[in-house]
């Protein structure tokens, strides 16, 4: 028995060959996407290791600003000199400035400044922080004042010196790491960040998955009531915050006197003011306001399911519970698992919803909120990207734990 000899293929050098041009091709796209991620990423990292402020963030400089005063028959020629920076010192300070032809310098000059010929130089060694100082030269003008003020107005001055810039030098510390874990409300802000997040997830996917299973059979007005699911979601958030804020309010809202009215309440209650109902109920908005996202995904996933299950289910005389448990559940545990992941990842990094509805008081604080408050309330930069690296090391370990896990068993 002869066997026929088969010509060698080179599948694995093609292969390689088209591996590389892909990969050519994605490389612009993956690079521009690198950058927009990693860029802001390794900024929050350097500055949460730096100890800056809000006043720290324009580099330590030397400004100089020059004109010429005419007053009657006298005339001088004024310089204000100041440091940008309130703590920075900046070494080597100096400046040079031609003066007009124009303008003759008469008066005596500060002990720090020399003139040679039109040129006047000004060293004034070292500025420290929050240097603020005005220098007055008498002078004589020649010809026209208001030509000879616009040419000292038009004439710069060069200006020289060296300072430490805390945004580019290499010192770094862990003071804004220790203040954020120090602080007395570290771990009830993180109580309820994790209170707001778990159950804000877990209820927009249940309520989503509610409103699926409600509207996944055609009856009349299934469509305009698919629409009035979707408005919360589409509504502005600035004004559903208002709206929700309004009608609960303990004085004037409606929902209190209606509570009151009919017996259920004795006195109105403060929803927004106090603990813990102002947490419950900033979790409530939340569940209220993004279960339309689940809702779409999974009555979307629901329709694409074969009806011949479910045929066969009541056949075999299934309860209702028992297709959903048994037929609807399963196909559905891909499209609720990614749906956990988005929702917990978004929840996590909420802050305009807390921020619009109690403005992180009466225990709704958020690490989010906290990362404005020290940002920009307190004015520490540092502080505030501390707290934002806290943040993104907690979603980066549940992320591990939800590919980990979760995933491998629902087979993502």
């Amino acid at each position: 028995m002869t066997m026929s000899a088969q010509p060698p293929t080179d599948t694995g050098a093609l292969a390689k060959r088209e591996a590389r041009l892909a990969w050519g091709m994605l490389l612009p796209t993956i690079t521009a996407v690198s950058l927009v991620v990693a860029l802001p990423l390794l900024a929050i990292f350097w500055i949460s290791f730096k100890p800056v402020s809000l006043a720290d963030l324009r580099a330590p400089e030397m400004v100089v600003r020059e004109s010429l005063r005419l007053r009657n028959d006298t005339a001088t020629l004024d310089y204000r000199v100041n440091n940008s920076s309130r703590d920075s010192i900046i070494s080597g300070a100096a400046f040079t400035d031609t003066v007009p032809d124009s303008v003759s310098i008469t008066g005596e000059l500060p002990e720090f400044c020399r003139l040679d010929a039109q040129l006047l130089s000004c060293d004034f060694g070292d500025l420290s922080g929050g240097f603020r100082e005005r220098y007055r030269i008498d002078v004589e003008v020649s010809g026209d004042p208001a030509a000879a003020k616009t040419a000292v107005e038009d004439s710069v001055p060069v200006i020289v010196g060296d300072a430490d810039f805390v945004l580019t030098n290499l010192e770094f510390s862990l003071e804004n790491f220790v203040r954020v874990f120090n602080a007395s409300d570290f771990w009830e802000v993180l109580w309820a960040t994790s209170f707001y997040t778990v159950f804000g997830t877990i209820g927009a996917l249940v309520a989503g998955l509610f409103a699926a299973m409600l509207l996944d059979k055609s009856f009349r007005g299934q469509g305009l009531l698919r629409g009035l699911f979707l408005f919360p979601y589409v509504a502005p958030v600035i004004a559903v915050a208002f709206t929700w804020v309004t009608l609960l309010d303990p004085f004037s809202g409606s929902a209190n006197a209606l509570l009151v009215q009919m017996g259920v309440v004795d006195q109105p209650i403060n929803f927004f003011g106090e603990r813990p109902q102002a947490l419950i109920m900033v979790t409530v908005f939340e569940i209220w306001r993004y279960f339309p996202l689940s809702f779409l995904f999974i009555l979307a996933r629901m329709q694409s399911i074969d009806s011949d299950m479910y045929e066969a289910a009541d056949m075999d005389g299934a309860s209702p519970f028992q297709k959903f448990w048994f037929l609807s559940l399963p196909q559905l545990l891909g499209i609720l698992s990614v749906l956990f992941l988005l929702r917990f990842i978004w929840t996590f990094n909420k802050f305009d919803d807390i921020f619009l509805l109690t403005g992180g008081n009466a225990g709704t604080r958020t690490l989010t909120v906290s990362v404005y408050e020290q940002a920009f309330a307190v004015s520490n930069i540092g502080a505030g990207a501390a707290v934002a690296v806290v943040i993104f090391f907690c979603l980066l370990i549940f992320s591990w734990f939800f590919f980990r896990f979760i995933s491998q068993e629902e087979g993502l």
